[in-house]
Formats: C-alpha cells, sequence, structure tokens
C-alpha cells in the first residue's frame, strides 16, 4: 500500500525525533557513545555546599548577617524612638490644646512614614548586598568548578542546588568535595 506525503513526512520526522534523542541521551550519560562521535562526562556541584563549607563562603556568610543586623540594630533605635514618641503623646493627649495635639499626630504620622521608607530602603539595601556577595562568590565557584572540571576530564557541570536543573544524579558524579579543596587552596 502505496504512503502519503504527509504519512512519509512523519515517519521522517520522527525518525529524525529518534536519532535526536539518542543523540542528547549520549551528552546527557557519562561515557555514552553514539556511533563513536558523541561522548561525554558530566560532573554535577551543589552550590550551597560549596557556600557553607568553604572558607570565603563562611567569611562571606558571617559578613552578610553582620551587615544586616548592623542596619537591623539601626530600625531598632528608630522603632524604640517612635514608641517613645507614641507614649509621650498618649500621656499628654488630654493636657495639649486640640491645635497642638493634631500636630503632634500630624508629626508621629510623618515619622512613621519616614520610619517605613527607611525601613524598606535598608531592606533592599540588604538585599543588593547579598545579591552582590551571592554573585561575586558564584563567579569564583564557576572559576574553580571549571579548573577541576578540566583537571578530571569533564566536560559539563551540573549545578545540584534546591532550585535547579538537577532531579536526579549518580552519586558519583558529584564533584563538589573537590571543588571545595580547589576553592579552599585559591580563596583563603
Amino acid at each position: 500500500m502505496k504512503r502519503s506525503r504527509c504519512e512519509q513526512y512523519s515517519g521522517r520526522l520522527a525518525g529524525a525525533v529518534f536519532v535526536s534523542v539518542l543523540i542528547l541521551a549520549g551528552c546527557a550519560v557519562p561515557g555514552f557513545k553514539v556511533e563513536g562521535k558523541i561522548e561525554g562526562k558530566i560532573g554535577v556541584i551543589d552550590a550551597q555546599r560549596i557556600f557553607e563549607q568553604t572558607n570565603a563562603g563562611k567569611k562571606a556568610k558571617d559578613n552578610l548577617v553582620g551587615f544586616s543586623k548592623n542596619r537591623q540594630a539601626l530600625m531598632e533605635l528608630e522603632e524604640k524612638e517612635l514608641r517613645r514618641m507614641e507614649e509621650d503623646l498618649v500621656k499628654q493627649a488630654s493636657i495639649l490644646s486640640p491645635s497642638a495635639r493634631r500636630e503632634r499626630e500630624e508629626q508621629f504620622r510623618r515619622r512613621v512614614q519616614e520610619y517605613q521608607q527607611k525601613a524598606a530602603d535598608l531592606n533592599r539595601e540588604v538585599q543588593e548586598k547579598q545579591k552582590n556577595v551571592l554573585d561575586g562568590f558564584r563567579d569564583k565557584v564557576e572559576i574553580v568548578a571549571a579548573k577541576v572540571a578540566q583537571r578530571l576530564g569533564v566536560q559539563i557541570v551540573v549545578d545540584k542546588s534546591k532550585g535547579g536543573p538537577t532531579i536526579y544524579h549518580e552519586q558519583s558524579l558529584d564533584i563538589s568535595s573537590q571543588v571545595i579543596e580547589e576553592f579552599n587552596r585559591e580563596y583563603p
């Protein structure tokens, strides 16, 4: 029975998709060969573990914690001042004239708004600092991971950190320990 052009095309397309899947599978499995042309070796790292277990990562974390605590202390001072203002306002409300009371209430509202704006600004500042520190650390991890991968003959390195693209991997593919060792040598 003769096949239509549409059936012939879809048959070829299915064949091409199958070959593409085989080629991709060859890149995703260490040492797997397709017709002797494609061979791949994959390494996996846990960037979060590297951050937590390297000297530079620990220093960066301490730096971020100190920065955040400093900003938090500033906000606590502002908060105490606002509470004191509010208590004074409540205590003096009965003896103040209506215009003086309105003026003090308006002054208190402005201070609350300033406090809220300052809190938002400091929060943004902390987030920006955190992003800059983590981006700088990630850049260093990429450099060190590339050196380790080249030394081990790994052709691709995938991050298995939470939210990363890796769902499953053989434990033997994890090169995080080697990256941590190298990282501590390069960034003591």
